[in-house]
């Protein structure tokens, strides 16, 4: 069986995330998306919740698993057997990181590769930083993540009452 991961942070998942991982699970007998616990920056949601929003935003992939995972990327790609990792891709300065990560994990375990995909070009300007920028500020998010994920932030950025725009 050809098991890939689609590690990230996920904080939050966004249609570029959702985007990727159907795509790659086309490709793959088994994808599993892999949450970083712990990433080296600032999270809005826990562990828990991320796995949860990307769960529910990928229950229609029958091939689609979703788990959190601590440590070194390539060590989870070989406990889970993977034989692929798997990256999206907006602009110049992910390839420029992604490559960088590419070398880094290829040093670590050559047996893993690495499959990028392109972003659509209507998700070509989504990050979540941005996203959550937008969305704290009460900007309309709608087609950008899931509606239960414009739910989640509506949760987390409350105030007095305030809600997202919804259009």
């Amino acid at each position: 069986m050809t098991v890939a991961i689609y590690p990230g942070s996920f904080d939050p998942v966004t249609m570029g995330h959702v985007d990727i991982a159907e795509r790659a699970a086309a490709l793959f007998e088994r994808l599993i998306v892999a949450v970083y616990d712990d990433p080296p920056k600032t999270l809005l949601f826990t562990v828990e919740e991320r796995v949860g929003l990307m769960t529910k935003a990928l229950a229609h992939v029958p091939n689609i698993r979703v788990e959190y995972y601590s440590g070194l990327t390539v060590e989870f790609a070989r406990k889970t057997k993977a034989s692929a990792m798997v990256r999206g891709l907006r602009m110049i300065s992910d390839f420029e990181r992604e490559f960088e990560m590419a070398l880094m994990n290829q040093k670590l375990a050559p047996e893993i590769e690495l499959v990028c995909f392109m972003t659509r070009l209507e998700f070509e300007f989504i990050s979540s930083s941005l996203l959550k920028e937008a969305a704290k500020l009460g900007g309309c998010i709608d087609g950008l993540v899931p509606k239960h994920v414009v739910d989640a932030l509506n949760d987390k950025y409350r105030r007095g009452g305030d809600q997202l725009q919804r259009i």
